[in-house]
């Protein structure tokens, strides 16, 4: 397929309507000096707890340096220090082959106060925190004056061994198949397309991509928190972040410091429920932008639906390519992400349906990491490789064919993109998927905030419930954002303010805490 599942990552779209594209900060430099894993950070374990890692993994020194630009980006400022942690490929032989984990830190203003350190994963699968965290960083900056704000590169992601899958010219090319097929033809280069795909990440990944998965990532946050010298992993996970971190808390609960999860993912739906839960969140969405421009919503949809009918038939040219109907819906989702994105929506359904599909197509290619000159980011490479290796599941053609009346009902906007995506996406992988879902259950771990907004389109309020239910009785801490859009902080004084106290105070709110 030519683009990666509406889910579970902030595209950088999204980012840019919520005002989060920031420039580099301001702050205290980093002093350059190595550190040292603390004696009082308990040293990780290996695959399942049973063999331990060797001391060349886990007395790894930090060296602390400048930061390099990211690609067709900014430097980050000064303030900020690069440096990375060798990580065991493969778990099961820790003696063995390693890979590179990138990571990026502004140190705590008030060292006098500090906590330790406090991790994000942005989510994707497949986001770098090495980029994000400096672009979003001055939402943080309560939080960062008694904590390390440090990001990551997940293994198989961007700096950590990044997957590589396609080219420039054979993503454009992929632009092409239809990712919703009305007929045979068009069904078989479908398939053949997500072939492809796995394909090129075998040829040029395969030694990498069976160990992608969320739960190797888990150790490798676990050997990095050692090496940062913490006792407890202090965690903030936004969307698929939400997931790793679920995945952390099962396998580490003791290690569990202050957590918080946001846009969270419902840890019981596996390849399927994940589509059917996506299908009413962002019809949900789409919907309460509707109502909020005195659109009927069963009328705004159809007219949505006759437009993208429109460009199945006939792709409207933009320049030297075109305006299909997967690209539109994409720029249309992008948009569902921020309430803030919702005059963007209306600009560009107005101006395709006249025949101008310059700015859905924009929005598009913001989601899929395309620049101007046509260069396309790995970011999509990387989460369809650990979305494979992570899931079991391998829904085939039929059952896709099969559940498209159900997924139409949910949303005729975007219920067949996503059900077709169920059966596209790891076709003909390469490897097996680890299991149908993850186990999230942390018996032992301390409380974790798990925070979910009614309106989210991407991760539905109902995952938060979830996930909070999961975790377990004392450890699920369910904390409600009446609002819209994927993720809460940020958004308002109440939620933001409910999360800086748990985690600069240890302050935990009650069960249900809502706010709106």
């Amino acid at each position: 397929m030519s683009i990666p599942r509406l889910s579970l990552r902030i595209p950088a779209a999204a980012l840019a309507v919520t005002g989060l594209l920031l420039t580099g900060c301001t702050g205290a430099a980093d002093a350059g000096r190595p550190t040292r894993a603390s004696d009082a950070a308990e040293p990780p374990a290996g695959k399942d707890g049973a063999t331990g890692l060797p001391a060349s993994l886990t007395s790894q020194r930090l060296d602390w340096k400048p930061c390099e630009a990211p690609a067709g980006g900014e430097r980050p400022g000064s303030a900020w220090r690069c440096a990375s942690v060798n990580v065991p490929l493969d778990y099961a032989r820790p003696s063995g082959e390693t890979v590179p984990i990138a990571l990026i830190r502004k140190e705590a203003r008030d060292k006098g106060e500090r906590i330790g350190s406090l991790l994000f994963n942005f989510g994707g699968p497949g986001g770098s925190g090495v980029d994000i965290l400096p672009r979003a960083a001055q939402e943080y900056g309560t939080l960062n004056r008694r904590y390390d704000l440090v990001g990551f590169d997940p293994r198989g992601v961007g700096r950590s061994a990044g997957v590589v899958c396609r080219d420039d010219r054979e993503q454009a090319a992929a632009e092409r198949t239809d990712l919703t097929p009305d007929t045979a033809a068009e069904e078989a280069a479908f398939f053949q397309d997500g072939a492809a795909f796995g394909a090129g990440c075998a040829r040029r990944s395969g030694k990498l991509i069976p160990h992608t998965t969320t739960s190797n990532t888990a150790r490798d946050l676990d050997l990095v928190r050692h090496v940062l010298g913490d006792a407890k992993l202090n965690y903030f996970g936004i969307s698929y972040g939400t997931q790793l971190g679920a995945a952390y808390a099962h396998l580490f609960p003791r290690n569990v410091g202050r957590t918080v999860f946001d846009a969270v993912v419902d840890p019981t739906a596996g390849t399927t429920g994940h589509a059917r839960n996506q299908t009413i969140g962002f019809q949900r969405a789409l919907d309460n932008y509707l109502k909020s421009t005195g659109a009927d919503p069963k009328a705004g949809t159809a007219r949505i639906v006759r437009l993208l009918e429109r460009l199945d038939r006939d792709p409207l040219p933009v320049g030297d390519r075109r305006l299909t109907d997967g690209l539109a819906l994409t720029g249309i989702a992008v948009t569902l992400y921020s309430q803030s994105g919702w005059p963007m929506l209306t600009s560009a359904l107005a101006r395709a349906e006249n025949g101008d599909g310059t700015e859905l197509l924009a929005l598009a290619d913001s989601y899929n990491d395309r620049d101007p000159n046509g260069h396309y980011g790995t970011q999509s490479h990387s989460q369809r490789a650990i979305s494979c290796a992570d899931s079991s599941e391998r829904p085939t053609l039929a059952r896709a064919k099969a559940l498209l009346p159900e997924f139409r009902r949910l949303s005729p906007v975007f219920g067949a993109f996503l059900v077709w995506d169920t059966a596209g996406w790891c076709a003909d992988w390469p490897v097996k998927g680890e299991r149908a879902d993850p186990d999230a259950s942390a018996p032992g771990a301390g409380p974790i905030l798990v925070v979910g907004t009614t309106g989210d389109p991407a991760t539905p309020y109902e995952g938060a419930e979830k996930m909070a239910e999961e975790l377990g009785k004392g450890v699920g801490v369910l904390v409600t954002n009446k609002g819209e859009g994927h993720g809460a902080y940020g958004s308002g004084a109440c939620v933001t303010g409910t999360v800086d106290r748990y985690l600069l105070d240890g302050e935990v709110p009650a069960y249900g805490t809502t706010c709106s």
